[in-house]
């Protein structure tokens, strides 16, 4: 199982800007600059902060439950193969692009 959660650690690390750092109760935190854009916890179940519209598609089609401490801006779907790890890579891609693009827009309002 450890094998689920570095592999998704190895691709996201390779995206250009990500980090990642020790998290909260056992868990690996996944960062584009200073914004998290999801964290695995070592039980691999993928925390992943997501936007309203994204949350209710998501548990609309079974592809993830609601966040297991209550969260309602997060979502919580459990690594149990291939297939959920590319599924937690789509969504974490989806939040890598968005922080960019956050981080792209601040770059040009400031200079």
């Amino acid at each position: 199982m450890d094998e689920l959660l570095a592999e998704v650690e190895r691709e996201v690390l390779d995206w250009p800007g990500t980090t990642s750092e020790p998290g909260m109760f056992d868990s690996v935190a996944f960062r584009y600059g200073k914004r998290e854009i999801g964290h695995v916890h070592r039980d691999l179940i993928a925390d992943l902060p997501v936007t309203p519209e994204m949350r209710e598609d998501l548990l609309a089609k079974g592809r993830a439950r609601p966040h297991r401490a209550g969260s309602r801006g997060y979502i919580s779907y459990p690594i149990r193969d291939e297939e959920d790890v590319s599924a937690v890579l789509e969504i974490l891609g989806w939040n890598y692009d968005r922080a960019k693009a956050a981080a792209e827009r601040r770059a040009a309002s400031l200079g």
